[in-house]
């Protein structure tokens, strides 16, 4: 199905430098992706002690589970956007803090 699109665009995120972040052809099985999800997952870590905060605060604000924010944290959940946006405001970050692909 073509939107009008050339073919060979890649989506424009807001990221300030020349190069775009949008990977094609994404593979979760692929080394590359795990080591960068692995990096996202120790910001997301990182974010939330810097905060201060607790798993179970963190769970209790989001109105998740008491599980969450640890499967989240160890990889047995992925974050989605919406999910990672309300944790940059709880946590106090912006967005930018949690980019790990250089």
């Amino acid at each position: 199905m073509n939107l009008g699109f050339p073919q060979r665009m890649n989506p424009y995120f807001g990221e300030s430098s020349p190069t775009c972040l949008y990977l094609p052809n994404v593979n979760p099985k692929d080394k590359a992706y795990q080591r960068a999800y692995a990096a996202f997952r120790q910001q997301l870590i990182r974010a939330r002690r810097d905060s201060g905060m607790k798993q179970s605060v963190v769970n209790e604000l989001m109105g998740k589970p008491r599980t969450f924010i640890s499967k989240c944290e160890l990889g047995e959940r992925r974050v989605d956007f919406v999910e990672l946006q309300f944790l940059a405001k709880i946590y106090r970050k912006n967005l930018s803090f949690f980019i790990t692909a250089r």
